[in-house]
C-alpha cells in the first residue's frame, strides 16, 4: 500500500504502514508537535497533513456544537427507574497527539486536498471519529466527512451522522442526518444541523427524548418526545430556542408550544421562568396559578420569585433566596399578600388586610466533626400557612393529608466523634392552632455522651449528661373521661376549685419554668466462665439537679406543688445479668436456647410523681425493653427500687433458609417503691403492666421462612388472668409483582390514660405490579370496635426510566378525646414527571365533621 502525493506514488517520511493501515509516527505520543511538523515538511506534503490534523481537531470539538441532549436542566423531584448508565470511556491525557488510521490516504497536491478513505479512524484527546471518508480542502479550508460517521467524545456522548461539512475553525458548516446519544441516556436527532458565525447552530426538524428506544422495534416512537420544527442554539448566550414545538406521547401529539426557550446543557443555572403550577385553592382563597421565576444572581447565590394569582384574594408574592458558602449554605423564604377579600376569613385570624410570613434555615460546618445551624419561622397569624396551603400535607402513610400543627424555630450546635456525641440547641415552637401559650420554649437543651476507648477495671466505661431549661405560659390539660362537663372543665379556663382533678384530667404541660441537669456514669463488663455461662456485672450513678417554678393557675395545684421547688435526686445502681446459651445442632439446622436473668439493686425514686414530667410521657412495656435497666423513655422520671427481669430467648436457624426467634419473660419488683405504680401529672406507668409486684408477661415471636414472607407477633398478658392487654400480629409477603402487609392490633382499656374502652383494628397495605411499569397500591384501616373503616388510601402509578405518573386518594377520620364527632378529611394528589424536562404535582384536600 502506498500513499500518493500530487498524483505520484511516494513513500512518505513520517508515515509508516501498519497492518494495511497508514499510521502517523506520532500516534503514540513519541514525537512532539514541533518535531512532527519538521518530519512531515521534509517531503513537501507537510501542510496537508498538518491542516488535516487541525481540522480533525475541529471535528472532535464539534461535540460541544451538538450537545443538546438535555434540552431543559434536570429538575425532577420524583424517583425514576433509570437504565444502567453507559460506561464512560477512559479519558486520554490531553497531550494534543493524534492517531490517524485509514485504508488509504490520498494527497492531491494540484487541488490542495488530502483524503483519508476507507475505515477512517481518528483519535484525539479522548475523542474518536469514524467515517468512510474524510476530506480536507486547503483552498476552502473546509473539512468534509461522509458515510457512517460516528463520533465519541471523552464524556461518552456518541454522535451519528451521514454527512458533516464545516470549516477548519468550525465557525460554519452543516451536519446531515444527525443523531446524538449521551451517557445519561438522553437522545436527540435532526434532519440537518447548520452552523454559522461561529455562534449559531440551527437544527431542522429536531427531536428530543430521555426515553430508551424500544428493544423489539427501535423505530417505534418512544413514550414521550419533543419535536421542534427549528431548534436554535445561541452559543454566546448559551440558550436553546424552540420554534413550533410539540410534546408527543407514543407518537401522538398532546401539547403544542409555538415557542419556548431554555438554557443549553452547559448552563447549570440561568435566570428564567420555571414550570407553572396549579393551586386548587379553597372557598376562602379561590383557585389560582403560580408562575415561578428563577434568578441566578451569582455562582454562589440564587433566588426564586413565585407570584400566586388567586381568583378571590388576589396576588400573593413568594420569594426564596439561597446562598452557598465555602463551609455551608442558608436560605430565606418570604410570603406576603394584601388580601382583596379579608371578610372571607370572618371570625378567624385571617380576617386582616395584610398577611405574610418569613422562614429561614441554614447549616455550616466548623470542621469535619462540628456543624451549627438554625431554623426560623415568623407569621402574621397562626392560620396563614394552613389557609394558603404553604406546607405540604403529610400523614404517616406519606400521603399529602395532614398539616403540621407547629413550626419549629431553633439554633443548634452538633458534634460527632468516634465514640462521642454533643448536641446543644434552643427551640421555640409556633402553634398553627393558636394555642401559643400552651407551647413550650426550650432554651437550651444540651446532650453529651462519650464511651471511653480504653477499658476501666477491664470493662467499658461511658458517661452522658443532659441539661434542659423550658418555660410555658399556659397549662395543657387533657380529659380522661367522656362526660361533657369534664371535657369543659379540662379544656376551658375555670376558677372552680374542683375543676381539673387527677381523676378527671391529665396535666400534659405545666405553666412555669423548669430546669434540670442530669449526669450519669455507667460501667459494664462481660466474661464467660468455663461452663459457657455469660456474666455481665454493671453499675451506674446518676444525679439530677432540678429547679421548677410552677404557676398557680386553676387546677395545677391538684397535680404539682405550685411555686418554687428545688430538688436533688441521686440514683446509684448495681446489677448483674446472666445468660447461659444452649446450642443444639441437627441435620436440618441449629437451635439456641438462652435463659436470661437480670437483677438490679437501687434505692427508691425520690420525688416520684412530685416533679414535672415533660420528656418521659410515653410508656409501653413489651419484649423490646424487658431487659432495660431504666424503662422510662426520658430523663424526667427515673426507675427506682429493686427489680429482677427474667426471660428465655430461643433462636432457630434452618439450613435451607429461614429463622424463628422467640422471647418470653416477666419483670418482678423486689423491694422499695415501684416507680410505675406512682401517679404523676400524666399517669405515666399506670396500666403499663409494670405497676404490680409481678409484671404482665411479655412475649414476641418472629418467623421468616425465606426472603418472601415475614411473620411476627408481640403480646402483653395479665400475669393473673392471662388476659391479653396488648397484642399485635403482623404478616408481610413480598413477591416479584406484588406485596401485601397486614397488621392487627388489640389494646385493652387504660382508664387512667383516657382510653376507656378496648381498641382493636386492622391495617392492611398492598401493592401490585400489574405490568412492567404499572403499580397499583392501597391501604385501609378498620376500626373493629366501631366496625367501620376510618382510613383508606388508593393509588396508581406508572414509573420507568423517563416518565412518572401517579395519583393518590386518601380519606381519613381523626378522632378527638371525648364525644366530639370525628373529622373527615379527603386529599387527592396527582404527579407527573418527564425526566430532564419537567415535573408537576397538584394536591387538593378538604375536611369537615362527619
Amino acid at each position: 500500500m502506498v500513499a500518493r502525493c500530487g498524483g505520484r506514488p511516494h513513500r512518505l517520511f513520517g508515515l509508516a504502514l501498519s497492518g494495511g493501515r497508514i499510521v502517523t509516527a506520532v500516534h503514540r505520543g513519541l514525537v512532539s508537535r514541533s518535531t512532527r511538523r519538521t518530519l512531515v515538511r521534509a517531503n513537501g506534503c507537510g501542510w496537508s497533513v498538518r491542516r488535516l490534523l487541525l481540522a480533525v481537531a475541529a471535528v472532535a470539538s464539534l461535540g460541544g456544537l451538538i450537545d443538546v441532549a438535555a434540552v431543559v436542566p434536570a429538575s425532577a423531584q420524583y424517583t425514576y427507574n433509570p437504565l444502567p448508565p453507559r460506561p464512560k470511556p477512559q479519558r486520554a491525557p490531553n497531550d494534543n497527539q493524534m492517531l490517524v488510521q485509514a485504508t488509504e490516504v490520498d494527497y492531491d497536491y494540484n487541488n490542495s486536498r488530502v483524503s483519508a478513505v476507507g475505515n477512517v479512524q481518528l483519535f484525539y484527546n479522548g475523542t474518536s471519529v469514524e467515517a468512510d471518508r474524510v476530506i480536507y480542502d486547503q483552498k476552502t479550508k473546509r473539512l468534509h466527512a461522509e458515510g457512517n460517521i460516528r463520533m465519541t467524545d471523552a464524556d461518552g456522548k456518541i454522535t451519528y451522522a451521514e454527512i458533516m461539512d464545516l470549516s477548519d475553525d468550525y465557525r460554519d458548516g452543516f451536519v446531515d442526518s444527525l443523531r446524538v446519544d449521551t451517557a445519561d441516556q438522553t437522545r436527540m436527532a435532526a434532519s440537518r444541523a447548520d452552523r454559522s458565525s461561529g455562534n449559531y447552530t440551527v437544527f431542522e426538524n429536531g427531536v428530543y427524548t430521555a426515553c430508551a428506544p424500544c428493544k423489539d422495534d427501535p423505530k417505534k416512537p418512544p413514550l414521550w418526545q419533543v419535536k421542534g420544527a427549528r431548534i436554535i442554539h445561541d452559543q454566546q448566550e448559551k440558550m436553546l430556542y424552540f420554534e413550533t414545538a410539540q410534546l408527543e406521547f407514543f407518537g401522538v401529539p398532546l401539547a403544542y408550544m409555538p415557542y419556548f426557550s431554555t438554557p443549553d446543557p452547559t448552563v447549570k443555572r440561568k435566570s428564567g421562568f420555571l414550570m407553572p403550577g396549579y393551586f386548587p385553592g379553597t372557598t376562602n382563597t379561590g383557585f389560582g396559578a403560580e408562575i415561578p421565576y428563577y434568578w441566578a444572581i451569582a455562582p454562589d447565590m440564587d433566588a426564586t420569585i413565585t407570584p400566586r394569582f388567586m381568583s378571590r384574594q388576589g396576588v400573593m408574592l413568594q420569594g426564596e433566596f439561597r446562598q452557598r458558602l465555602i463551609d455551608g449554605a442558608y436560605q430565606i423564604r418570604a410570603y406576603g399578600i394584601d388580601q382583596l377579600d379579608p371578610g372571607a376569613f370572618a371570625g378567624q385570624p385571617g380576617d386582616r388586610q395584610f398577611r405574610g410570613a418569613v422562614d429561614t434555615k441554614g447549616q455550616f460546618a466548623l470542621n469535619d466533626k462540628w456543624v451549627w445551624g438554625w431554623d426560623g419561622v415568623l407569621m402574621s397569624d397562626y392560620y396563614f400557612f394552613s389557609d394558603y396551603r404553604l406546607y405540604q400535607y403529610r400523614d404517616p402513610l406519606g400521603s399529602f393529608l395532614l398539616l403540621p400543627t407547629e413550626a419549629l424555630s431553633q439554633l443548634y450546635l452538633t458534634g460527632v466523634g468516634n465514640r462521642s456525641f454533643f448536641d446543644a440547641r434552643t427551640m421555640y415552637w409556633l402553634s398553627y392552632s393558636g394555642n401559643q401559650s400552651q407551647v413550650p420554649i426550650v432554651y437550651p437543651v444540651i446532650d453529651y455522651s462519650n464511651v471511653l476507648n480504653y477499658p476501666v477495671f477491664g470493662g467499658e466505661f461511658s458517661y452522658k449528661t443532659n441539661f434542659v431549661n423550658l418555660s410555658r405560659d399556659g397549662s395543657v390539660f387533657d380529659p380522661i373521661t367522656t362526660t361533657a362537663n369534664t371535657n369543659s372543665l379540662c379544656t376551658t379556663a375555670s376558677a372552680d376549685p374542683l375543676a381539673r382533678l387527677p381523676s378527671q384530667c391529665l396535666l400534659r404541660g405545666f405553666p412555669g419554668t423548669y430546669t434540670r441537669l442530669t449526669a450519669e456514669a455507667q460501667w459494664r463488663k462481660s466474661f464467660t466462665d468455663p461452663f459457657g455461662q455469660i456474666w455481665t456485672p454493671f453499675a451506674s450513678l446518676r444525679a439530677d439537679a432540678i429547679n421548677s417554678s410552677v404557676s398557680n393557675q386553676p387546677g395545677v395545684s391538684n397535680f404539682l406543688p405550685v411555686g418554687d421547688t428545688q430538688a436533688f435526686r441521686l440514683m446509684p445502681t448495681v446489677g448483674l445479668e446472666y445468660r447461659y446459651p444452649f446450642i443444639n445442632i441437627q441435620p436440618w439446622g441449629s437451635t439456641t436456647v438462652e435463659p436470661i436473668a437480670q437483677i438490679i439493686i437501687r434505692p427508691n425514686e425520690t420525688y416520684a410523681g412530685k416533679l414535672p414530667n415533660e420528656d418521659a410521657q410515653s410508656m409501653v412495656f413489651d419484649a423490646s425493653n424487658l431487659f432495660s435497666v431504666d424503662k422510662f423513655s426520658g430523663y424526667d422520671r427515673v426507675e427506682g427500687g429493686g427489680r429482677a427481669n427474667v426471660g428465655v430467648q430461643s433462636t432457630t436457624q434452618f439450613d435451607k433458609g429461614g429463622a424463628v426467634k422467640v422471647l418470653f419473660g416477666q419483670s418482678y419488683h423486689l423491694f422499695g417503691l415501684n416507680s410505675f405504680a406512682v401517679q404523676d401529672t400524666i399517669n405515666t406507668g399506670l396500666n403499663s403492666g409494670l405497676d404490680k409486684p409481678r409484671s404482665d408477661y411479655v412475649t414476641s415471636a418472629s418467623y421468616s421462612p425465606n426472603s418472601t414472607y415475614t411473620f411476627s407477633v408481640r403480646s402483653r398478658m395479665d400475669e393473673q388472668t392471662w388476659n391479653v392487654q396488648r397484642f399485635e400480629a403482623e404478616g408481610r409477603a413480598n413477591f416479584n409483582r406484588w406485596s401485601v402487609a397486614v397488621l392487627y392490633g388489640n389494646y385493652a382499656a387504660q382508664p387512667e390514660l383516657g382510653y376507656l374502652t378496648r381498641r382493636e383494628g386492622i391495617l392492611t397495605t398492598g401493592s401490585l405490579k400489574v405490568a412492567s411499569n404499572w403499580v397499583v397500591s392501597g391501604s385501609a384501616r378498620w376500626d373493629l370496635e366501631a366496625n367501620k373503616i376510618n382510613q383508606y388510601v388508593l393509588g396508581a402509578g406508572y414509573v420507568d426510566d423517563c416518565f412518572v405518573l401517579a395519583a393518590n386518594y386518601v380519606t381519613s377520620y381523626s378522632y378527638s378525646a371525648g364525644s366530639a364527632p370525628p373529622v373527615l378529611s379527603h386529599a387527592f394528589m396527582f404527579q407527573i414527571g418527564l425526566r430532564t424536562l419537567a415535573t408537576s404535582s397538584t394536591t387538593s384536600g378538604s375536611s369537615g365533621l362527619q
